[in-house]
């Protein structure tokens, strides 16, 4: 019988599937750390996509380009293409890439190594997977959310991607969640491992973190410990998540965050950076 993509139009993420009828729940959204949807499930087979969807893009800092869905589609991940002369490396994916997208990754260089923190942030990856036949790696920890796209090169708690690009378990918010980090660019790209609230003009204002954001689930002080000692390897000027580009949050930030959690009690309302600055 033949097997299709399709989208959950509720958090974006896309489920293998037979073509004869839609999936009946989307894993994504029946997980304890997501949402379910207001009514009822709702899908988006790819072949419908084109015609509803288009991909923008932008380059958010020199060789750092940014990929996103318009309109929004799901929870709106972002995708990011980091470009490099051994080969790109891409990490999360925007939730669909139309033809003008897939001609733009072509112009930057195509993808030599393709990889995302957790299932919040594979998107597209089945897409990706598709134009480009990268090395595809996921954490060992969250293999059983792939189904819509084969990984190749499944890793322990490290991997070096070569010597600029090192990837660590994160774990917390998803089992295997995993942060890339991007020594040129003093960038971590952390998943879920910190929400980040903007004010009007697109400045961070306030972090926070959590097991699962909707349902304001705390995660636990060995979580929290093992949070600090990843961002303490990695003296990073910036952040990247599945859905933003954190300008300025660092390694100084994102510590504090969890000093004040321990001290203060650990729960999953936004911190002002104003409070941080005193742990900083």
């Amino acid at each position: 019988m033949a097997l299709t993509h399709y989208a959950c139009t509720h958090c974006g993420g896309w489920i293998l599937w037979f073509a004869s009828r839609e999936p009946v729940a989307c894993p994504n959204c029946t997980d304890v750390r997501n949402a379910l949807p207001q009514d009822d499930f709702t899908y988006l087979p790819i072949a419908e996509a084109p015609a509803q969807f288009s991909t923008r893009w932008q380059e958010t800092l020199p060789g750092l380009w940014e990929f996103w869905t318009t309109p929004q589609l799901g929870l709106g991940s972002h995708g990011w293409l980091l470009q490099r002369e051994a080969g790109n490396i891409a990490f999360e994916a925007a939730p669909f890439y139309d033809e003008a997208s897939r001609k733009q990754l072509e112009v930057l260089g195509g993808i030599q190594v393709l990889a995302a923190s957790h299932p919040h942030g594979y998107g597209a990856l089945w897409q990706l997977q598709e134009f480009f036949d990268p090395e595809l790696i996921i954490h060992k920890d969250d293999l059983k959310y792939t189904k819509a796209f084969r990984v190749n090169h499944p890793i322990d708690d490290f991997h070096a991607i070569d010597a600029e690009h090192e990837m660590l378990r994160l774990g917390g918010h998803y089992e295997g969640q995993t942060a890339l980090y991007d020594h040129p660019r003093r960038i971590l790209f952390l998943g879920d491992a910190l929400k980040i609230d903007f004010d009007a003009a697109g400045r961070p204002v306030a972090l926070s973190c959590h097991k699962g954001y909707h349902y304001a689930i705390p995660l636990t002080r060995d979580e929290l410990l093992h949070y600090r000692e990843v961002f303490g390897r990695f003296d990073f000027a910036h952040v990247c998540t599945p859905f933003e580009f954190g300008r300025g949050v660092n390694q100084a930030l994102a510590t504090a965050l969890i000093d004040y959690l321990l001290t203060h009690g650990i729960h999953t309302s936004p911190v002002p950076l104003t409070s941080l600055h005193a742990y900083v």
